[in-house]
C-alpha cells in the first residue's frame, strides 16, 4: 500500500494506491478529464468506465503484483489518477505500460510527476525492467518531465491521432528502463 503526503505551491495532496471506495469518485473524474484535454486518447463518453467497472481495476490490480493504480487525492476529492499495466505474457513480463491524467484545474502542481516518480520507484523495487507509455507529440511538457525521469523517445506512429480540429497527430512511444546493478 503507497501512501504519501506532498506539499508544492501552497497544496497539499496525497498519492496512495487506489482503493475500492474510490470507484465512484474516479469513473466521474475520468469522464471529466476526457473533457477537459486532447492529450488522452478518448473522447468525451467513449470507452466510459462505470463504478463496478473500476471496482474491478482497483480489486485486479491490487492483486497482481505486476500492476499498480494510484489516486491523488485533495482533502479527499481525488484530483488524478494513474495505472501501471503489466502482461500476463511470460514475454511480456519485465514490462508495464503507465498512463496518468490530472484535472486541469491541478495541472502545474507536480501532481503528474508525482504519480509517475512513486510509479518508477515501485516499479525498480519490484523487479519491472521497463516501463513504456505513450505521449501525443504536442504534450510537450509533458514529454519534457518523462525526459528528465529518464524516459527516452522509442519511436513516433505517424498520423496516430485525429483530432477535433480535423487534422491527424503523431504519438510518442517513450521507454525508461530499470538501473542495471554494477
Amino acid at each position: 500500500m503507497v501512501e504519501q503526503e506532498i506539499h508544492h505551491k501552497g497544496l497539499i495532496y496525497t498519492v496512495r494506491s487506489a482503493i475500492h471506495k474510490d470507484a465512484q469518485q474516479l469513473s466521474a473524474l475520468r469522464m471529466q478529464i476526457d473533457g477537459e484535454t486532447e492529450y488522452l486518447d478518448r473522447e468525451p463518453g467513449e470507452a466510459f468506465i462505470d463504478v463496478p467497472g473500476f471496482e474491478r481495476l482497483i480489486k485486479t490490480d491490487t492483486e497482481k503484483p505486476c500492476n499498480l493504480f494510484l489516486v491523488a487525492e485533495v482533502g479527499g476529492r481525488i484530483v488524478g489518477f494513474s495505472r501501471c499495466e503489466g502482461f500476463d505474457l511470460r514475454r511480456f513480463s519485465h514490462k508495464v505500460e503507465f498512463g496518468v491524467c490530472v484535472l486541469k484545474e491541478y495541472w502545474g502542481y507536480g501532481i503528474g510527476k508525482n504519480l509517475l516518480q512513486t510509479s518508477i520507484n515501485w516499479a525498480d523495487n519490484t523487479g519491472i525492467k521497463k516501463m513504456s507509455l505513450n505521449v501525443l507529440e504536442t504534450n510537450d511538457k509533458a514529454i519534457s518531465l518523462y525526459k528528465k525521469l529518464g524516459f527516452e523517445i522509442e519511436g513516433v506512429l505517424k498520423n496516430d491521432k485525429l483530432l477535433a480540429d480535423g487534422r491527424f497527430y503523431n504519438t510518442v512511444v517513450m521507454g525508461r528502463f530499470a538501473p542495471t546493478s554494477s
